[in-house]
């Protein structure tokens, strides 16, 4: 006797279910995600070869513009006791409190920042400083500073790209 073969019938893999999953947990991550709070005020920072990173958080921060206007703040991982599905769990929250200053009045702000959350006390201090702002300013927030007994901080810049200079193979000069 002959046996028939049977015939193969093509498979086909709907992938449209794998795609919807894959987009709903890039939605899922996307709305969890905690970004960097947005700056209050852009500044232009000078360039430099340094290359140390620092954190997003845990850090007070004292932003001069070229225009003189000066603004503290400081961003802190809070814990907060979540309840979900009847179990309690510590979740870090970034908490920003912002405040305006003058170069003036910079040494009183920060002290009441200090001195209004515990938290703020011990936080290192940095400068964000526009790169066109004047050397008078720039001294008086630094006398400030040391009046109020502050002697190390760091002041952020941007990283400095180098220029490659291109020849052209065909000029002679």
């Amino acid at each position: 006797m002959l046996k028939r073969m049977k015939r193969r019938v093509g498979i086909r893999i709907d992938m449209t279910p794998m795609v919807d999953i894959a987009f709903l947990l890039l939605i899922f991550y996307m709305a969890t995600t905690t970004f960097k709070p947005p700056e209050k005020k852009a500044v232009d920072l000078p360039t430099s070869h340094s290359q140390i990173e620092m954190p997003e958080t845990n850090l007070m921060t004292i932003t001069v513009t070229k225009d003189d206007s000066v603004f503290v703040d400081y961003v802190i991982s809070r814990k907060k006791k979540v309840e979900e599905e009847g179990k309690v769990k510590e979740v870090s929250i970034p908490d920003r409190i912002y405040q305006e200053a003058t170069l003036q009045n910079v040494a009183q702000v920060i002290t009441k920042m200090r001195i209004s959350d515990r938290a703020a006390a011990t936080l290192p201090l940095i400068i964000k400083a526009d790169e066109n702002i004047t050397y008078g300013a720039m001294s008086l927030l630094m006398d400030q500073l040391q009046g109020i007994e502050i002697h190390k901080f760091s002041l952020v810049t941007e990283e400095e790209t180098e220029i490659e200079e291109v020849e052209d193979e065909g000029k002679e000069g």
